[in-house]
């Protein structure tokens, strides 16, 4: 079952030479964005955060389409590891959007450091399958989330949405969320870890989640799903300096992703190509991924959900000034 996983998990880890610039805050310095001597209907450039994982294929292949053209922007995808990340790169002004977790803002908030959630990304899926779960090997014993108590468990960046998500869920399963090692791992390098036997499960979107289940292993649980249902998986992040001193900059990248969300949405064939070619992974391994609910739209979001869970968790003191923290443009 080992060769079997190593061997899948090559497709989606041994091309993705991305873990060596996972953090958006090294990302190298581009030209911050011009300002007001600009020529009106100038194309601008602008460096945008996002993760190197299945749910990017939106933003990939809406560029690739030209929607952010026609609004005026090129944009430049920068990797990043996580949405907390992205949060010094933006206050920097090396980038001026990223797409991520909500719960860096959240944090952000916490120290007044002005970081806004200006629009939606994507949502999980309430129900069937959803798109990131915990996952172990077929013989490690872990199938359901009470069997995570006192075990290693990775995820993408410790103290966000994902071990939290992880703690409700092993609580309300009768485990103690206390008791578990969360270390930070990268997604690309789940599969080879966990084949290591360097934790014992892993929270994983997919191409990675499918390398693992793919090769025997086993899905423990969809802790979103199992906590927040349709919970937000990335959110589009900027910070409150930029809304105040480049609104047309906010406007026109506010135009062009929503647009860009609507337009993924009823073309799920041209996302999965954008995701075979950016992750480097078979078209036949693009076509079984489980794809998010694109969206603009922060209505049904989950952030206050989880920013209450924050608190009861104690990974936050207070929940979020969320009318100063989500401008829905």
């Amino acid at each position: 079952m080992k060769k079997s996983l190593a061997t899948l998990g090559v497709l989606a880890v041994a091309a993705l030479a991305l873990s060596g610039c996972t953090d958006s805050g090294a990302a190298p310095a581009g030209t911050p964005t011009g300002g007001a001597d600009e020529t009106p209907g100038e194309t601008r450039s602008v460096r945008v955060a996002a993760l190197p994982i299945a749910e990017t294929g939106a933003l990939w292949a809406a560029i690739d389409e030209g929607i952010f053209a026609e609004h005026g922007l090129e944009v430049e995808v920068v990797p990043a590891q996580g949405g907390a990340n992205a949060i010094p790169a933006l206050l920097s002004g090396d980038i001026q959007f990223a797409i991520g977790q909500p719960f860096g803002p959240i944090r952000a908030d916490q120290q007044d450091l002005g970081v806004v959630i200006v629009g939606n990304y994507a949502n999980s899926n309430a129900e069937g399958d959803d798109v990131n779960a915990v996952v172990a090997l077929g013989d490690s014993g872990i199938t359901r989330p009470a069997d995570l108590a006192g075990k290693k468990v990775s995820v993408n960046t410790i103290g966000a949405a994902g071990d939290l998500t992880i703690r409700k869920a092993v609580q309300d399963d009768g485990g103690d969320p206390s008791s578990i090692e969360f270390v930070e791992v990268v997604f690309p390098d789940v599969p080879a870890q966990l084949e290591a036997g360097t934790m014992d499960a892993a929270w994983a979107p997919d191409p990675f989640r499918a390398s693992v289940l793919g090769g025997g292993g086993v899905s423990v649980v969809q802790p979103y799903q199992a906590t927040i249902p349709g919970l937000t998986v990335l959110t589009s992040i900027t910070t409150q300096a930029i809304l105040d001193e480049d609104p047309e900059l906010v406007a026109a990248y506010s135009e062009a992703m929503a647009e860009a969300l609507d337009w993924a949405s009823s073309n799920e064939e041209a996302v999965r190509a954008a995701i075979a070619t950016n992750l480097e992974i078979p078209e036949e391994a693009a076509a079984g991924i489980t794809l998010p609910t694109f969206t603009w739209d922060l209505s049904d979001a989950g952030i206050e959900e989880l920013g209450a869970l924050a608190v009861e968790f104690a990974y936050i003191e207070a929940e979020p000034d969320y009318e100063a923290m989500i401008q829905q443009q």
